[in-house]
C-alpha cells in the first residue's frame, strides 16, 4: 500500500476550509472539545515531552489563546482520538483549561498511525531514537522503501538511512541517545559492535566525556585488539620433498599433473582414466 499525503498537505486543507466557514467539503468540523474527552493516540511515537517548553506553551496559551487547533477523530463512544498537537493538548491540561479548539477529521485508524507518524516526524522534534523508529513503522507499515518516505517527509534518503541505522544499536546505548548523553555521532561510531563491546564503549564517553574522534580511536583500537584474537599468526614449514621425486616422476610420467610445495602433495584429476592411473599405480607399488 503507498503512502498517502503528508500531513501538511491535509491540515493545510482543513485549515483553509476552517477559514472559509466551509468544513463540510473535506468531512471536518472545529469543536471546542472537553479535555477530558480526549484520548492519547495509541500510535504517538513521541515518548518524552519537555517539561519546562511545556510550561512555556502553557503560559502563552493562557495569555494569547490557542492559535492552532489540535486535531482529531471521533470515536463511537463519543469520546475522541488525538491526532495531532499533543504537545498543545498537555499545555491545555497543565494551565486547568476545560476546552481545546479542536478540528474533527474523518479518517480510518490506518490513515490516523501514517498522519500520526508523519505530524511528529515532520513538525517536532523527536529525539533521534523516536525518529528512526518512526521511520521504521512507516516503512513497514505502508511497504514502502527509503526514497518513497524521503519525498514524503522531506528528509534526505542519506538521512534517513543513517537514522534508521541506530535501530541496529542495543536497548542501553539507545537510551543515552534517547536523553541526549551522548549524540548520534557518538552511537554511529558503535555500530557493529557487540553488546558488550557497545556498553564498555557508551560507559567510556559518559565517564570520560570523550569527543566523537576520541570515541572513533577508541573503538578502532578495540576493533584492532579484536582482529588479533580472532586472527592468530598461522605458521607454515616448508619440507623437502626430494625423496619423493621418483614418484612425481612416475606419476608425471603417466601424463598427470603432480604439485608438491610447503605442506602438500597435489594430484590433478581431470577424468575417470586419470583416476585409474593413479590407483594401478599405489597396486603396483
Amino acid at each position: 500500500m503507498a503512502l498517502g499525503r503528508g500531513l501538511g498537505e491535509l491540515l493545510g486543507e482543513v485549515e483553509s476550509a476552517y477559514e472559509s466557514g466551509n468544513t463540510n467539503d473535506y468531512n471536518s468540523k472545529v469543536l471546542d472539545l472537553d479535555t477530558s474527552l480526549i484520548q492519547a493516540n495509541p500510535n504517538q511515537p513521541r515518548k518524552i515531552f519537555d517539561e519546562e517548553k511545556l510550561e512555556e506553551l502553557s503560559s502563552s496559551i493562557l495569555e494569547h489563546g490557542l492559535i492552532q487547533p489540535i486535531t482529531v477523530i471521533e470515536n463511537e463512544d463519543d469520546t475522541f482520538t488525538l491526532v495531532s498537537g499533543e504537545r498543545r493538548l498537555r499545555a491545555h491540561k497543565l494551565a486547568n483549561l476545560q476546552t481545546v479548539k479542536s478540528i474533527v477529521l474523518d479518517i480510518d485508524t490506518f490513515k490516523l498511525r501514517e498522519i500520526a507518524l508523519i505530524e511528529n516526524i515532520q513538525r517536532d522534534d523527536l529525539n533521534v531514537v523516536e525518529l528512526a523508529y518512526s521511520y521504521a513503522q512507516l516503512i513497514n507499515e505502508h511497504n514502502i522503501t527509503h526514497e518513497e518516505l524521503s519525498k514524503k517527509v522531506f528528509k534526505s534518503r542519506t538521512s534517513i538511512t543513517n537514522t534508521l541505522r541506530l535501530l541496529q544499536l542495543n536497548s542501553y546505548v539507545q537510551q543515552y541517545l534517547a536523553s541526549n548523553k551522548i549524540t548520534a555521532g557518538h552511537a554511529k561510531v558503535m555500530l557493529g559492535l557487540s553488546d558488550n563491546e557497545q556498553k564498555m564503549v557508551c560507559d567510556s564517553i559518559l565517564g570520560q566525556k570523550l569527543s566523537v574522534r576520541e570515541t572513533e580511536k577508541l573503538v578502532k583500537d578495540l576493533k584492532e585488539k579484536t582482529n588479533l584474537k580472532v586472527k592468530p599468526i598461522k605458521k607454515t614449514r616448508d619440507f623437502d620433498f626430494k625423496p619423493l621425486s621418483n614418484l612425481v616422476s612416475q606419476l608425471e610420467s603417466n601424463d598427470l599433473k603432480v604439485k608438491a610445495e610447503k605442506n602438500y602433495l597435489k594430484i590433478e584429476i581431470n577424468s575417470q582414466e586419470d583416476i585409474e592411473k593413479i590407483s594401478s599405480y599405489f597396486k603396483l607399488h
